[in-house]
């Protein structure tokens, strides 16, 4: 039996309550018998500064270097507004994800036939909705230098932020769109700003170049990142794989996250080059959603994407592409069988809360193997 070493890092928030669900998925896993996983936890974000000082503790990034995967929450909320900015919540995921190179974001936006009626767009404009948005995650503005609030005396002040791409950031964020593309519709959207910003117009250079020199037979489209933004709430079923920086992946991940009917909805991977020598890929896996503290605590919390970010894992880190399938299968038919949790249901429709919900899911995989 193989046995993969998850390290879980709950963080903040609804960031416990949801990892919760996750773990029961992994228990119910466990005691079929088919692979072994070994959980052990850590603290990152605003519980990780109350405990260590800092926003993951180098105890903690030990751990995650050593995992096969990680399991990650949320972080953040008014608690920690005024810690200093590089223990802020917030740096220990971005430390994650530069310490452990993992530069491509995928945030899949699907939206299941039983939740069409809850996006904010009309039913047949999302409904069947599969795009997969790829974010590189690792360069750009958020990580550009120098990055720096200078006083300039006279009541004023001057912030400046960086936005950074050399060719090879570029180049194999393109790779893992176009090896993505191959696997689903065969298109590409590259989106940036090429008509304003000189990394828009590098960017374009060089998935262009790419494209021509190994990936000619997939379609290659660019749009700039203010229209693609538009384009995605007129008509999101005309993309298939859209690849984009750190700050148009982010936000427009968000956008696409809503034609879904929520943000508790999706699940992401955050994934590294594949080690040569062990087959094997640093990765991180998350819900899109945030801490959410205003409902913190109240079992409120919508666990699916928690949850669906566990199927990625097993799809993409252990390559249990049926033991993926199977749990996506069983959150289709929670959601068909009408279970909702507050942010899915529709006015004056029943709700469940956070655990009920992961029951419903664990339940659905035990009549899957039932069946």
């Amino acid at each position: 039996m193989a046995t993969y070493k998850l390290f879980l890092l709950p963080g903040d928030g609804i960031g416990p309550e949801v990892m919760a669900e996750a773990e029961k998925v992994i228990a119910f896993f466990n005691a079929e018998g088919g692979a072994r996983f070994e959980t052990e936890k850590g603290l990152v974000g605003g519980s990780a500064f109350d405990a260590h000082g800092a926003s993951i503790s180098e105890a903690d990034m030990e751990r995650a270097q050593a995992s096969d995967a990680i399991l990650f929450g949320a972080v953040g909320g008014p608690k920690w507004a005024n810690v200093p900015y590089e223990a802020r919540p917030e740096a220990g995921l971005l430390r994650l994800r530069k310490d452990l190179q993992l530069y491509a974001n995928l945030r899949p936006a699907v939206c299941y036939p039983a939740l069409a009626s809850a996006s904010s767009l009309k039913p047949e404009v999302v409904e069947g909705l599969d795009i997969l948005i790829l974010r590189e995650l690792t360069g750009g503005v958020y990580f550009g230098e120098p990055k720096t609030i200078t006083d300039l005396g006279n009541g004023q002040k001057r912030a400046i932020d960086t936005q950074v791409y050399d060719t090879y950031e570029i180049e194999r964020i393109g790779r893992v769109a176009f090896d993505l593309a191959r696997k689903r519709r065969n298109k590409v959207t590259s989106s940036e700003k090429h008509n304003v910003m000189k990394s828009g117009v590098l960017w374009k250079e060089v998935i262009t170049a790419l494209h021509k020199r190994e990936f000619a037979d997939v379609q290659l489209e660019h749009q700039l990142a203010d229209a693609l933004g538009m384009q995605l709430v007129r008509w999101p079923k005309q993309f298939d794989v859209i690849v984009c920086d750190n700050l148009f992946g982010d936000m427009l991940s968000d956008v696409a996250a809503m034609l879904t009917g929520s943000l508790g909805m999706l699940p992401s991977a955050s994934l590294g080059d594949v080690d040569p020598k062990t087959a094997k890929r640093k990765a991180l896996y998350e819900p899109v959603h945030g801490s959410a503290p205003d409902i913190a605590g109240k079992g409120a919390a919508n666990p699916i994407a928690m949850i669906g970010s566990f199927a990625m894992c097993l799809r993409y880190s252990f390559g249990l592409g049926a033991e993926a399938d199977r749990l996506e299968a069983a959150i289709a038919k929670v959601l068909a069988d009408g279970l909702r949790t507050r942010d899915i249901a529709a006015p004056g429709e029943a709700t469940i809360s956070t655990s009920e919900m992961g029951d419903a899911v664990v339940a659905a995989l035990g009549g899957a193997q039932a069946a």
